[in-house]
């Protein structure tokens, strides 16, 4: 390890232990004291759910009212429903008394025996049974009406000498003074939470909301029967349900309530998992014991967020340093700068990653939990991971000390340069097109060559016969085959042409039918094959068409950052992806590997890997020695990168074993890391797509029972959102920085690329699903676009985009903005939304035929383009990296 490795990973671990004490400083508050005035008490322990009719039982009862003996004067009971019956007699066993409650709901039959066992058994257990509760939020939750209230009030009080009331929230009882009239108290419920206040106001609240009972029912007394503070579950506006937040309210709350002579029962003694079926999953967590009966914050000493702070501070320091130092593995090229950005990622990641965990393990776990959380932790791991990788990219973007393999011209006399072979593949292309392909080839400045042409498949005479007929005129360098049928799709058409080339060829060429090629590109880069090592040469590919109207001047946009940027990364570590045009392979080498792969999509970047795995090395020069022309359309835009893709995970599935292991070839682990890495953003879009759909439905679930469904721990919101930041300021700045692109140039191509997600996702969903796809050829020059056509092409994205905006819409509109776990998962439904409604965007602006380019402009590469007087080849520019989409 260097001395700035080391001072670094120092910072780290000083950076973190601040970091998590800093959050995490005592704060001390008023003792609890030894014993309060009472608990609400709910007996139920893990497994129990009295909504299913799991109750526990007497001796279970009877362990928790002897927890609690020394700790309270009284508890208060909800129900008189089966062993709860025996509430009182066995609490007045430990001296304790009990507020006796009996169960109101809609079903009126069970109120009737509700009735009539609390009327018998506080008769029957006088000495401690000391008042009478009918009823529990049950006007909140509008189950009856306040006469049938009023009515069950009356029948118990006029059969009982004790207290009797029911128990609502204050404004229920503001609400309905009447109700006042028969009852013997006020029963109210003070729980701030629920009204969204700050932990730091809550007491004040209760003592002011006390008041106002007091001062609209002077002659009446006031017992809060539940108040309390969540130890977990969603933040509401501005109060947040934490332990050290539950801690805070209730020993500020005790203090102040003996000082004032409240009577209170804390809400609640025991935490209660099966209310989070009734309640969501904050109904679980307002115990003052877990539900293993164990305290769940201190009594009496200093209040500490996260009480394992020390422990989880050193979990994330160890995984920040593993990971910088992974991140550092031939990066003997990165400077100081590079190393403190990387480390200052692996710090945050870490961290960030190990809260997470920490928050969701908080949690009562139930299978389904244990299953969800399972594939949240894949899911987290595998962000991390991405975004490791883009770190990565950034920091040799901007930090990297030159060029390890600049691209150095070779000078060969023209008797001792090999003898090439272009192939150039057509199906069904327009002949004017190819014909002026076959023009700029004729014009080569090379001395010995040959061009092959090899139409399969088309079924018009009238397209591929003017081509044969032209190839003729050009003279006998000129070879044109058409075979219909020919399988093997593009694959299968090299493989015919490498069949018809030439025995005395050396160097095998490949161009797409519609590139236009300097007649320099060959003088210039096959000199390099008098290497021995190298097997491939790779210009990059370029288009001519991108000042035609605004559609392509955006897709032109987005494809530079592969070709300009991310492919001279790729070379550093000789782990190009071979692309299928303006390349050129050693014959000897390409017949070696078995020749081009008939069963793959993208037969030429299997090519390329193949004849890494035989340990070869490929040259990349970030020049344009030759320009095609673009998709047309939006479908065909799409169409392109799905084989793209599509192919991608075909290779990864066929050379799975040997990039994960590396086996008996010889690829290095920078080549092996390059084409791992590469896809990654591929396969996120397809964790992307679940993600989006589990979204919509729980959105769907949240709009249509709010009560049962939160929004997702704000934590996990925010880490698609983190993401999502991420990548588009590294874009932005690479963009901005190296591509030179102006920020409307910048814009367009992120436009461009988010409206390729969902055919990606797609993509490699199918890739994995299956093994064989019809080979996608890219149309040109496609003519007539038409609007409704256009827009059709995107219906699949603009369905899912309209329901993610639907669905924050009308979660908006529900539940409002000002609980932050809702707004920021609304935030999340609309970042979603983005690459759906990018490809709506998309396929319009392909719909109409010229539109205004200087909406974009004309991207000034940072590397030039060749021309046919340029003397030789000037060496590579600083080189750049990026994640964008390979050929």
């Amino acid at each position: 390890m260097t001395k700035a490795n080391f001072l670094i990973s120092i910072a780290i671990a000083v950076v973190s232990i601040s970091f998590w004490g800093l959050l995490n400083q005592p704060e001390m508050e008023p003792p609890w004291p030894s014993r309060i005035q009472g608990f609400s008490f709910s007996p139920m322990q893990a497994g129990h759910d009295p909504t299913k009719k799991k109750q526990p039982t007497e001796a279970e009862i009877e362990a928790d009212l002897k927890l609690l003996a020394d700790t309270t004067n009284a508890v208060r009971s909800y129900t008189v429903e089966g062993s709860q019956a025996k509430i009182p007699v066995l609490a007045r066993k430990y001296g304790i008394n009990v507020t006796l409650g009996a169960w109101i709901s809609e079903d009126l039959k069970a109120n009737e025996e509700q009735i009539n066992t609390v009327i018998r058994l506080a008769k029957e257990n006088y000495r401690n049974v000391i008042r009478v509760i009918v009823g529990n939020e049950v006007l909140l939750r509008n189950e009856i009406t306040v006469k049938q209230l009023e009515e069950y009030l009356d029948r118990v009080r006029n059969a009982l000498d004790i207290p009797v009331s029911t128990a609502e929230p204050w404004h229920i009882w503001l609400k309905n003074p009447d109700l006042t009239e028969h009852v013997d108290f006020i029963g109210t419920h003070m729980l701030p939470y629920w009204e969204g206040i700050h932990v730091d106001r809550a007491v004040d609240f209760v003592v002011e909301h006390m008041a106002m009972l007091e001062n609209a029912f002077p002659d009446k007394p006031v017992v809060i029967a539940e108040v309390g503070w969540p130890s977990n579950g969603r933040i509401r506006r501005q109060a947040v349900a934490s332990p050290a937040n539950e801690a805070t309210f209730l020993r500020r709350f005790i203090e102040r309530a003996e000082q004032l002579g409240y009577i209170y029962y804390v809400m609640e003694a025991f935490d209660q998992p099966w209310k989070r079926v009734t309640e969501g999953a904050v109904g679980s967590y307002w115990g003052v014991y877990d539900v293993q009966r164990q305290p769940k914050f201190p009594f009496t000493s200093p209040i500490v967020e996260v009480p394992e702070w020390r422990l989880l501070s050193g979990i994330s320091i160890a995984i920040a340093l593993i990971t910088f130092a992974l991140l550092l593995i031939d990066s003997k090229t990165l400077k100081k700068g590079g190393r403190g950005f990387l480390a200052s990622v692996a710090f945050i990641a870490a961290t960030g990653a190990v809260w997470i965990i920490y928050s969701y393990s908080r949690q009562y776990l139930t299978i389904t939990a244990i299953v969800v959380g399972g594939l949240m932790l894949l899911g987290l791991i595998g962000v991390v991971i991405v975004v490791l990788t883009e770190a990565h990219e950034w920091a040799e973007a901007i930090w990297s000390k030159g060029s390890r393999r600049a691209f150095d011209p070779v000078h060969v006399p023209d008797d001792m340069l090999p003898m090439v072979s272009v192939h150039v593949p057509a199906y069904n292309e327009p002949p004017d097109m190819m014909i002026e392909t076959l023009n700029a080839l004729a014009a080569l400045d090379y001395p010995r060559f040959e061009v092959i042409v090899m139409d399969n498949n088309t079924k018009d005479p009238e397209v591929w016969q003017p081509v044969e007929q032209h190839c003729k005129s050009l003279g006998p360098r000129f070879k044109f085959f058409h075979e219909d049928p020919l399988a093997g799709y593009k694959a299968g058409a090299l493989n015919y042409c490498l069949a018809k080339t030439d025995p005395a060829v050396e160097v095998v060429a490949v161009i797409d039918s519609d590139y236009v090629v300097t007649s320099n590109w060959l003088r210039d880069l096959v000199p390099q094959f008098s290497i021995p090592s190298v097997a491939i040469v790779q210009a990059p590919q370029d288009y001519s068409d991108d000042g035609e109207n605004l559609f392509k001047a955006m897709c032109y946009a987005e494809y530079r950052g592969f070709f300009y940027i991310g492919m001279i990364t790729r070379n550093e570590r000789n782990a190009i992806i071979q692309h299928g045009t303006m390349t050129m392979v050693r014959k000897s080498v390409l017949e070696e590997v078995g020749r081009w792969a008939e069963w793959c999509i993208t037969e030429d970047a299997e090519l390329g890997l193949k004849i890494f795995e035989k340990g070869y090395e490929a040259q990349y020069i970030s020049k344009s020695y030759g320009k095609g022309v673009m998709p047309d359309t939006f479908i065909d835009f799409k169409k392109q990168r799905y084989r793209w893709a599509y192919g991608a995970i075909q290779i990864m599935r066929h050379h799975g074993r040997t990039l994960r292991r590396g086996g008996r070839s010889s690829l290095t682990y920078g080549q092996r890391y390059h084409f791992i890495a590469g896809w990654l953003p591929w396969l996120a879009d397809s964790i992307n797509l679940i993600f989006t759909l589990a979204a919509l439905c729980w959105s769907t679930a949240m709009i249509h029972n709010a009560a049962k469904f939160d929004p997702p721990l704000i934590i996990l919101s925010s880490v698609p959102l983190t993401f999502f930041v991420f990548k588009i300021a590294k874009m932005f700045y690479i963009y901005r920085s190296r591509v030179k692109a102006t920020m409307t140039q910048t814009i367009a191509s992120a436009l461009a690329g988010l409206s390729l997600s969902h055919t990606i996702a797609k993509a490699v969903i199918f890739g994995f699903m299956t093994k064989s796809l019809p080979f996608f050829r890219t149309p040109k020059i496609v003519k007539g676009r038409k609007f409704w056509h256009a827009l059709q092409s995107a219906r699949e994205e603009g369905l899912v985009g309209l329901a993610l905006l639907l669905a924050a819409y009308s979660i908006y509109k529900q539940q409002g903005s000002e609980t932050p776990d809702i707004l920021v998962w609304v935030i999340v439904l609309l970042v979603q939304a983005l690459p759906y409604v990018a490809a709506v965007i998309m396929s319009i602006i392909s719909a109409f035929a010229p539109q205004p380019t200087k909406l974009v402009g004309t991207i000034t590469a940072p590397l030039e383009t060749a021309s046919s007087d340029e003397p030789e080849i000037s060496a590579l520019s600083e080189e750049i990296p990026t994640d964008s989409t390979p050929s």
